[in-house]
This record gives C-alpha cells, structure tokens and sequence, in this order.
C-alpha cells in the first residue's frame, strides 16, 4: 500500500487525464452516448443534459489532476471523484449485463480499479499519518 502513496501524483494524472475524456460527451453528446451506451437521446433537453454530464465529468477530471499537483488537496479530491464514480457504477451494473458490452462496460472496470486505488491511498495516508503522531 505504501506504493501507492509515493505513487499517487502518477495515478492521479492517468486517472485525471482519462476522467477528462469525457469532455467529449460536452463536444458531441450523440456520438458520446452511442459509444457508451449503444443509444441516443433526441431533443434539446437530451443536448443539454448530456452535454452537462460530460462537462461534470471532466470537470472531476480536472480536479484529480490538480490534487495531483496538490497533496494537501488530495484527499478531498479523490472522495469527491471516487463517490462520482462509484454512483455510475452503480448505475450501470443496475441495468444488468445492458450496456456493458459498450464503453460503459470498460469505464466500469477502469472506475473500479480508480476507486480501489483512491481507497487504498486514502487508509495508506490514515496511517502514514497515525504513525507520525
């Protein structure tokens, strides 16, 4: 687990820079959601709301890679992205086996990794910080 503290700048800026992909979704909301999910929505409001996901997406993006660049940041940073991506793996998993056959299925597995990751850096920190008291 130790690794993974003196590692995280580096697994901070992959998972920031992936993050921000989504800022495709922003860029072309129709071609992000066939990708992802195999489906599109019509309509302004569809337009709006997906281009809004996308940007809050990247936006969590952004934020892990400042928290890369800024320890004292960090842990707020991975809660706050690690919960985002636990909330759309929930999501997901609970259509079943319906859109895992797309990228959301990839994403699945990528954002669990992030998170086991975010979590083992979150206790390695605890108790780095325990042991100095």
């Amino acid at each position: 687990m130790n690794w993974i503290v003196t590692k995280m700048k580096w697994i901070m800026l992959v998972a920031g820079v992936l993050t921000c992909t989504m800022f495709y979704a922003a860029i072309a909301p129709q071609s992000a959601l066939l990708s992802n999910f195999g489906a599109t929505l019509d309509g302004p409001l569809a337009e709006l709301i997906v281009r809004n996901w996308g940007a809050l997406i990247g936006l969590m993006g952004v934020m892990l890679i400042y928290g890369a660049f800024d320890p004292p940041s960090r842990p707020l940073a991975l809660t706050i992205a690690g919960i985002s991506k636990l909330i759309f793996i929930g999501l997901v998993l609970a259509q079943g086996n319906r859109y895992l056959g797309y990228q959301a299925g990839t994403a699945v597995v990528v954002d669990l990794v992030m998170v086991a990751l975010f979590v083992l850096y979150l206790i390695g920190l605890r108790r780095t910080r325990g042991s100095i008291r």
